[in-house]
């Protein structure tokens, strides 16, 4: 790219030799015939010496500032001249030289001919390299294993999903007949080559950042940039391009969003969320899955929640809540509607669309294990927002919370459930309704066999307000029960504050109805015994 210039420079230093050279008097210094003679030569060249461009050089330098000029003004190159480009330059992987894939049509085609892998090459360009990812994980699959659904996922991201108690297939939400792995030998082959042919380090793609913290900031200018642009140009292909530009557009925003604080704000900057919204009424399952994806990393930003809401997003997102494509694009969009909900100035507008918490409570009913969670979570940070209780109460909240109670083996989700209902129990008419569809065995029974301290705190907290609202009835229960006290003094030295405080308080409340029930029964048999002696 700098080739005129350094040519010039060269010319200029040339000139400068032939014209000292010039008028270097020889003949009045005393050298050898020998040094003389390599003057005179070396002043004869520098008179006729050319400083010439390289045909090469100079046709690869105007192609890189026409893809530029074109980049500029936001028009997709010719894929076959970034090619030739990238083949003039000696770059043949991806991985040590962009930032992004742009065009997953332009694919180092240009390996020499007489290389054996050829044949290889041109097989692995006929596949899609997203079906190597895991559908857990989006990452490369190491070690690519099928489950009895027929689905393929990566051994450590299904171990991961099976040890948290789920036994439905991720992918399809069907149910898992075993949890038996068989190795797709013939898959991990393909990954292996791609991986050869391509550069690809396994290493690497498989490293996970899990403090993105650090990522606010772009690492460098030139980094910062080159994320800057890459943001408007797949913000201008969301709004303009083709069907398969906007499928890809979307798929790329939900990588670099993924775990990356800078992209995202590059990308809510660029202006990205409105042509994403757009694409949630498509009739194509993929691009509504990649798109919602896509959003819900951006609304984990204020701004992009604030951005969400501002363009109206909000009815489309509930739509594919209830509505998607798939299964996936349901629970996304649950997860959505929960970091638009972290904010307090967006609940009230969320609970108030009639179809929001009716939606959430039929994917805790019918959803996968991942759609029951991000439900669950949703219309928890829902309710903290007190008439968003009512909503749901009136929805059948309760029956619903409860039957997953009974129904899950996941522990974090019961412990998310159980304080999704103890929110609900503050109120009079929660923890009525708690009462009549007879819950209060089954909290008891929990509250002795759950594993977290939450989920047991969780637990009092629902007691406390059942013995509160409802009286008597509840508090006879939980008197006859012979291992609550027990469970109620661990918790006040080995639980929270606020946990300490619920159990002390339902302490008090049993001891004062058995000091009464007591005192009844003592004067009842003074009164028997004064009848008797009559």
């Amino acid at each position: 790219m700098k080739s005129h210039f350094v040519a010039t420079q060269f010319r200029t230093l040339i000139r400068v030799v032939a014209t000292a050279l010039d008028v270097l008097p020889l003949n009045s210094i005393e050298v050898s015939c020998e040094i003389k003679e390599l003057v005179e030569m070396l002043t004869k060249q520098a008179r006729k010496a050319k400083m010439e461009i390289d045909p090469e050089d100079e046709t690869a330098m105007k192609r890189v500032l026409l893809v530029l000029n074109q980049f500029e003004n936001k028009f997709e190159p010719d894929p076959f001249m970034i090619r030739n480009i990238l083949a003039h330059l000696d770059i043949k992987t991806w991985a040590d030289y962009c930032r992004g894939v742009l065009f997953e049509d332009c694919d180092f085609g240009y390996i020499d001919q007489t290389d054996g892998r050829n044949s290889n090459f041109e097989v692995l360009s006929c596949l899609n390299p997203e079906d190597f990812r895991c559908p857990i994980s989006l990452e490369l699959m190491t070690d690519p294993v099928t489950v009895s659904t027929g689905q393929t996922y990566d051994r450590v991201s299904i171990q991961k999903w099976l040890k948290s108690g789920n036994m439905i297939c991720p992918k399809t939400g069907e149910k898992l007949t075993s949890t038996e792995m068989v190795p797709n030998t013939s898959l991990k082959k393909l990954i292996q080559q791609f991986c050869a042919e391509y550069g690809v380090s396994l290493a690497k793609s498989r490293k996970k950042n899990r403090d993105i913290s650090r990522t606010i900031l772009p690492g460098s200018p030139a980094n910062g940039e080159a994320i800057r642009f890459l943001s408007e140009f797949l913000t201008v292909s969301l709004g303009y391009g083709n069907d398969h530009q906007k499928k890809r557009a979307a798929y790329e925003i939900r990588l670099l969003a993924k775990s990356n604080l800078f992209n995202r704000s590059c990308l809510i900057e660029s202006g990205s969320i409105p042509p994403l919204l757009e694409l949630l009424d498509s009739n194509d399952p993929s691009m509504q899955e990649n798109a919602i994806s896509a959003l819900l990393k951006l609304s984990k930003q204020p701004r992009g929640q604030k951005s969400i809401i501002e363009k109206r997003g909000l009815k489309s997102i509930i739509a594919v809540l209830k509505n998607g494509k798939k299964t996936e694009a349901k629970q996304i969009a649950a997860a959505t509607i929960f970091y638009l909900s972290s904010a307090h100035e967006y609940r009230k507008m969320i609970g108030e669309n009639k179809e929001t918490i009716p939606s959430l409570l039929e994917l805790i009913k019918n959803g996968t294990s991942c759609g029951k969670k991000n439900s669950v979570v949703a219309l928890f940070a829902l309710l903290f927002y007190h008439r968003n209780r009512q909503r749901a109460l009136s929805a059948g909240a309760v029956p619903i919370l409860l039957g997953l109670l009974e129904s899950s083996e996941r522990v974090e989700l019961k412990t998310d459930t159980l304080a999704v209902l103890s929110t609900l129990a503050d109120s009079f008419e929660g923890s009525m309704e708690i009462v009549q569809v007879s819950a209060l065995p089954l909290i008891l029974r929990l509250l002795n066999s759950i594993e977290t301290r939450a989920g047991k705190e969780y637990c009092v907290s629902i007691l406390h307000s059942l013995c509160l609202n409802c009286g008597s009835d509840v508090v006879i229960v939980l008197a006859n029960d012979a291992s609550l006290m027990t469970t109620l003094y661990s918790l006040l030295t080995e639980g929270t504050s606020h946990a300490g405080r619920k159990s002390r308080s339902l302490i008090k409340i049993l001891q004062k109805f058995c000091e009464t029930r007591s005192a009844r029964s003592i004067r009842d048999v003074r009164q028997e015994q004064f009848v008797n002696v009559r």
